[in-house]
């Protein structure tokens, strides 16, 4: 009997442990009211006959696809690539498919049904409307760039960190107020990209073609602060300014 309760007792505990990208998912559509879906994701690919060489060859050729694919914390896990029809996908496992963006919900029903069905699927955040936006540049440029903003004592929200970019989640702005930011500007650092109304953005714990995705500034407890889009945009601005060359330090 002790035995049988003791199953039990693991089994109902196991039941409640939800894995971590529904958790995460759940929890930004029901603590922070951000409407989420879930991100294509990636699929293994197929190992061809001419990689069938000695056990030293496949092992290099697996380690450098790990280190393109975003594999590489994982020696166990061959290369993969993005699960959607396109071969050339330049942002793989990271966009929305199938749900299209317009199905982004805060409905726990909804997005439970999503990442029970699919446990590894990336959760996106549908930006723009009453969810934050975010702005976002390359890793190298923007740990340089928060750098300068934390020596100004610029309070910062959350910020996103992949491999390649990091985003600064800011709080919701219009298309229209975003071009009247840029059109006063006399020069804006061409390496920004804005994500806005209409747009998406990958959330951790999700795993993408570039590598994991993690928080380099979590978000702090309860609602998370979200700075304006122009006082962020003009501090990126002004720290991109004065590089030796004449250039943007945003470049790279």
């Amino acid at each position: 009997m002790r035995e049988i309760l003791g199953m039990r007792r693991r089994l109902r505990f196991g039941r409640r442990k939800a894995p971590a990208l529904l958790d995460a998912a759940l929890h930004c559509a029901t603590e922070w009211h951000w409407p989420v879906l879930p991100g294509v994701g990636l699929k293994a690919t197929k190992a061809s006959k001419t990689t069938k060489t000695s056990k030293t060859t496949k092992a290099t050729k697996t380690s450098r696809a790990a280190r393109t694919s975003g594999a590489a914390d994982d020696p166990g896990r061959g290369a993969r690539a993005c699960a959607c029809p396109d071969p050339d996908c330049v942002v793989p496992g990271a966009h929305p498919f199938d749900p299209g963006l317009l199905a982004a919900t805060t409905d726990p029903r909804m997005v439970r049904w999503w990442w029970t069905n699919r446990p590894d699927a990336p959760v996106l955040l549908a930006t723009g409307g009453r969810a934050p936006c975010a702005v976002s540049l390359p890793a190298v440029a923007a740990a340089r760039a928060l750098a300068v903003l934390d020596r100004r004592g610029l309070r910062l929200g959350p910020v996103v960190a992949t491999p390649t970019r990091w985003s600064l989640l800011v709080a919701p702005y219009s298309l229209e107020r975003l071009g009247e930011l840029l059109y006063v500007k006399d020069c804006v650092p061409s390496s920004l990209r804005f994500h806005g109304e209409g747009g998406y953005l990958v959330l951790p714990p999700s795993e993408t073609g570039t590598g994991r995705v993690r928080w380099e500034r979590p978000p702090a407890p309860g609602a998370p602060r979200l700075p304006d889009v122009e006082t962020v945009l003009d501090a990126l601005v002004e720290a991109s300014t004065g590089a030796p060359d004449g250039g943007s330090r945003l470049r790279y």
